[in-house]
């Protein structure tokens, strides 16, 4: 693991960006060449540039969300370095990796549906970069699924409205394309 920045003057999520960085180290995206850090950074920037939220704590969060199912840190790690609110937010991000995948989607989504309205925008995030950077017919489909069944577990709440709404439009745009 590479050294950290110097962590002094840098914004919660600047932090969380450093941390899950340095985690992720050695893993790569599906291509085998793109960094996987690269893939949470995009996600805290589609909560900020596209959803248009700023909370810091949510990037934070966004910026960590594949740690606990994709590294060996744990809940308690995060609490410790970030506060139990952000890490309760990349629990409810995360998968049961011992179950058979077909339960495992259900129990996330059941999951994922009684969360806190931060980590289900998390999800919309996630699935957008998803779908943005999936390039094979195969995988798109997937993503596709997965980026509705967001959408279906955020479309009544409130605060995700706009975030669900980006999601469903950027669905629309794929499908229209694969026309």
């Amino acid at each position: 693991m590479s050294d950290p920045i110097p962590l002094e003057g840098l914004h919660l999520w600047q932090r969380a960006m450093d941390y899950a960085a340095r985690r992720h180290e050695g893993q790569y995206r599906r291509n085998g060449v793109t960094p996987y850090a690269s893939h949470p950074l995009r996600v805290a920037m589609v909560i900020s540039a596209v959803f248009g939220i700023r909370d810091e704590r949510i990037l934070a969060a966004a910026a960590m969300h594949d740690l606990i199912e994709d590294t060996p840190v744990d809940y308690d790690e995060i609490a410790e370095h970030f506060g139990h609110e952000i890490a309760g937010w990349v629990a409810a991000m995360s998968k049961d990796m011992r179950l058979p995948e077909a339960r495992r989607e259900e129990e996330y989504d059941r999951a994922l549906a009684s969360a806190p309205w931060p980590a289900r925008l998390i999800k919309l995030a996630d699935v957008y970069d998803n779908l943005a950077d999936c390039r094979e017919p195969h995988h798109r489909k997937k993503a596709a699924e997965k980026a509705a069944r967001a959408v279906d577990l955020a479309i009544d709440v409130p605060e995700l409205k706009h975030a669900a709404g980006c999601v469903a439009d950027f669905l629309h745009t794929i499908h229209a394309g694969d026309s």
